[in-house]
């Protein structure tokens, strides 16, 4: 067993070529020819690929439109919401600002109720811009109570 591996160090030494011969010379180690052609034939998959790729995405776009249309609505839904519930987070943190929305609040409503609550005809008038406005939003008009 020791000779045969003594054997294959001896060949492996004497395979390798002696690349630098003189002292103070660099020769060039030119790379082989066959990994230039793997890489080539890698570079024109991939190339074929990325050529493709659009009518792919196209034709995967065209099949799942619904589906990809309504998952991006609820995406989007829930960054919405995300962003104003940090936008409302941050103003409730600046002082006066909560309890002036707070007055602000109170006072609509307190205006609200005086406008359109308090007597029957006004009643009848928001209940007529409701039904206006029902009707605008649906696009078919609505019977008046």
């Amino acid at each position: 067993m020791q000779e045969s591996e003594n054997i294959e160090t001896k060949s492996k030494e004497t395979t390798i070529p002696d690349i630098n011969n003189q002292t103070g010379t660099i020769t060039k180690l030119q790379p082989p020819l066959q990994s230039q052609e793997q890489w080539l034939k890698y570079g024109q998959q991939v190339s074929g690929f990325l050529g493709t790729l659009p009518d792919i995405a196209g034709n995967f776009f065209n099949q799942y439109k619904q589906p990809i249309v309504s998952i991006g609505l609820v995406v989007t839904a829930v960054v919405a919401v995300k962003v104003l519930l940090a936008v409302l987070d941050s103003l409730n943190d600046i002082p006066l600002i909560a309890p002036t929305f707070e007055l602000i609040g109170i006072g609509y409503s307190a205006w609200f109720i005086y406008r359109y609550l308090l007597k029957a005809s006004t009643r009848q008038e928001l209940t007529g811009e409701i039904t206006t406005l029902k009707s605008q939003v649906v696009g078919k008009k609505t019977s008046e109570s």
